[in-house]
């Protein structure tokens, strides 16, 4: 086993390692959605919280919180419905080095984050079709609980829109 791999540090991330980002990103967009240059660096501009491995090529975290000016329709249930909140968009960890925890070490640094940031809430959205039921267990495992459903992009997608409360 890779040493190096189950070893990764998790680092704050920026625009500076945004075309890492970008290429894995978009090697994953089935998981996710594309994104051009232009839009991974407002997306950047806008976060709360960028995490990530080695300058993101292996993994990355990006969240946003409810003050975000980010235009997207999962986003905006949440804004519809929550006070506040910080909104994991998108976390890709690459296929070679999935289950080794890093997935796991990026959201607890994220969670340590908004904690000290004064935020108290943590929300996502996982696939439901196509479905993505490791993506379910996995925040089910971390104390994510389901909150409402959707079916967004004309009908071609169905996500669960899940929280997790952060303890005081």
């Amino acid at each position: 086993m890779n040493q190096s791999r189950t070893a990764s540090q998790i680092e704050g991330l920026g625009l500076l390692d945004s075309a890492a980002m970008l290429t894995l990103n978009n090697a994953n967009a089935g998981e996710t959605s594309l994104l051009d240059e232009a839009g991974m660096a407002a997306l950047l501009k806008g976060a709360f919280y960028v995490g990530g491995t080695d300058r993101g090529m292996t993994a990355f975290l990006i969240a946003l919180d409810h003050n975000a000016p980010y235009v997207n329709p999962n986003f905006s249930w949440f804004k519809e419905r929550l006070k506040t909140f910080v909104y994991i968009d998108r976390v890709i960890v690459a296929q070679a080095s999935r289950g080794h925890g890093i997935a796991r070490k990026l959201y607890r640094d994220l969670f340590a984050a908004a904690s000290q940031a004064g935020h108290h809430r943590v929300v996502c959205e996982v696939n439901i079709n196509p479905p993505n039921p490791a993506s379910e267990a996995f925040h089910a495992a971390l104390g994510f609980i389901g909150i409402g459903d959707a079916t967004i992009h004309d009908g071609k997608k169905t996500v669960r829109y899940f929280e997790k409360i952060l303890e005081g």
